[in-house]
């Protein structure tokens, strides 16, 4: 069975009720261990990426970073256009209640041609990794007029085995209210969807919008790696 094909396992319509309820939706299991193991290994290969990271010179917390160079490897490429296809109701959905009147192409490629069209040509997917005392500020991964609303992280390494600490972390913001934090637990292989940065939720004259970021608690020991994947591309 392919990654692509294993997608259609997951019951969709409850992860879209998840993402609607939260914010957020945890697919358990995502990859194998193997799988995992596979792309940790590419971070030594430096050829696969375009730009690294060092967060601490520009203050996005303690660690490193890695985009892929395009082309991707074809992992990469199967989730994210994999991701996209399922994720594209949701999307549509959301940027209608929103008030936002972009509306995201069926196939994942004619909307990258459409970021690449108005200057977005740099690959997004990324891989992470960090070591003791290692930590990602709450941020929002926004990289230029087309934003796909969704995005997901899929951890790579097991806690308690390969690191402890470096908990997955949501902040939501709603308008006259203090933010709200939520951990997302998390095992070796499992991926999170979650809002890139608005989300909307149904109030009494219709739907709001809610600000949501996120990032990666202090690591005490050991490394954790994690992949991005990021549905634009950017400037």
């Amino acid at each position: 069975m392919n990654d692509e094909m294993m997608l259609d396992e997951w019951d969709w319509a409850k992860i879209a009720g998840a993402l609607d309820a939260y914010g957020w939706a945890r697919l358990p299991a995502l990859l194998s261990e193997e799988r995992c193991d596979e792309l940790v290994d590419l971070y030594r290969d430096e050829t696969r990426f375009r730009k690294q990271v060092i967060m601490g010179r520009h203050a996005y917390g303690r660690g490193q970073y890695r985009y892929f160079a395009y082309p991707l490897p074809p992992l990469v490429v199967q989730l994210r256009a994999g991701l996209y296809r399922r994720l594209l109701p949701i999307a549509n959905c959301w940027n209608d209640r929103m008030g936002i009147a972009q509306i995201f192409p069926d196939d994942h490629a004619a909307f990258i041609d459409r970021c690449h069209a108005s200057g977005q040509s740099r690959p997004t997917p990324l891989l992470l990794k960090y070591g003791p005392d290692d930590y990602n500020c709450l941020h929002q991964d926004l990289y230029g007029e087309h934003v796909f609303p969704l995005q997901a992280a899929i951890l790579l390494s097991a806690p308690g085995d390969d690191f402890e600490g470096g908990d997955f972390i949501l902040t939501e913001q709603r308008p006259r209210m203090q933010s709200r934090a939520e951990v997302v637990p998390l095992a070796k292989g499992d991926a999170v969807i979650f809002a890139v940065h608005n989300r909307p939720v149904a109030g009494t004259r219709g739907s709001y919008r809610v600000n949501m970021r996120h990032g990666v608690g202090t690591v005490r020991s050991g490394r954790r790696y994690t992949m991005g994947i990021i549905f634009h591309d950017a400037a």
